[in-house]
Parts: structure tokens; C-alpha cells; sequence
């Protein structure tokens, strides 16, 4: 797996006032809502929220895969794109962040050509997030 996952986050790095903003809202979210829904029902969430902060996004993003030169038919499909550079992708696991989780995402980051993702969990008592940069 290709990537770094940035836990910890130093004093200057791309995005991070957009980065922020975006876990400000995965946490309003989920101050609100608590855990125990579906993914469905946290992503219909966080989009009232970007549509009420007017962030511009776009909601399952249709990302093309080439190889060799060839478009395949299968396409990957990122939770959100937010502002034009970021993919948010949402998750409600009990059992926390997992290793296939981090790679999908990585995969969306690679797919788009965007260099900074979010990868957040809702599915347990305390907001889990990860920063992952291609």
C-alpha cells in the first residue's frame, strides 16, 4: 500500500484549514447524530452540513481507472469530493478503522489524482479519523 497516513499532524501541510473545516463537520456530525447508524445516514449528514457551510463538493464522485491506456468499465465511486481536491470518505464500522479501508481510499486519492484524503469512522463511541496523503 502506497501512501502515507498522517495521524499526527504537523504545524504546516496542505489543505489544513480546508482539512480541518471538513473534520469540524464529521464531528458536528457525530456529536449529533452519536454512532450507531449506517454510512447512508451519516453521509446524508455531513452533505446538510457542506451544503449549509456552502463548501463546494460533489456527492459520489465518479472517478475512471485506465490501464495500459484503456478506460475499464468499472469505475470508482469516492463519498465526496470537497472542494475540488479532497476526498472525504465516510464510514460507520463498529470494529474501527481497518488496512482495506485505508487502501480504498489511497485507491480513490491515486484514481483522482488528488494528494489529500479523509478517511472517518463513525461507527464508534469517539470519532475516528484519518489523514492519508499520495
Amino acid at each position: 500500500m502506497h501512501g502515507i497516513i498522517q495521524e499526527n499532524d504537523p504545524k504546516e501541510f496542505l489543505f489544513k484549514k480546508e482539512t480541518y473545516e471538513i473534520i469540524g463537520i464529521c464531528m458536528t456530525v457525530h456529536r449529533t447524530l452519536g454512532h450507531g447508524f449506517s454510512e447512508i445516514v451519516y453521509k446524508d449528514a455531513v452533505e446538510l452540513e457542506l451544503t449549509r457551510k456552502k463548501i463546494k463538493f460533489e456527492r459520489e464522485k465518479e472517478f475512471k481507472i485506465e490501464y495500459k491506456g484503456v478506460i475499464l468499465p468499472h469505475k470508482y465511486y469516492a463519498d465526496f469530493l470537497v472542494y475540488g481536491n479532497i476526498i472525504l470518505e465516510i464510514k460507520a464500522a463498529e470494529g474501527g478503522l481497518a488496512n482495506p479501508q485505508l487502501a480504498q481510499t489511497l485507491n480513490y486519492l491515486r484514481a483522482s489524482g488528488c494528494k489529500i484524503g479523509l478517511l472517518v469512522n463513525f461507527g464508534r463511541s469517539k470519532l475516528e479519523y484519518r489523514r492519508l496523503i499520495y
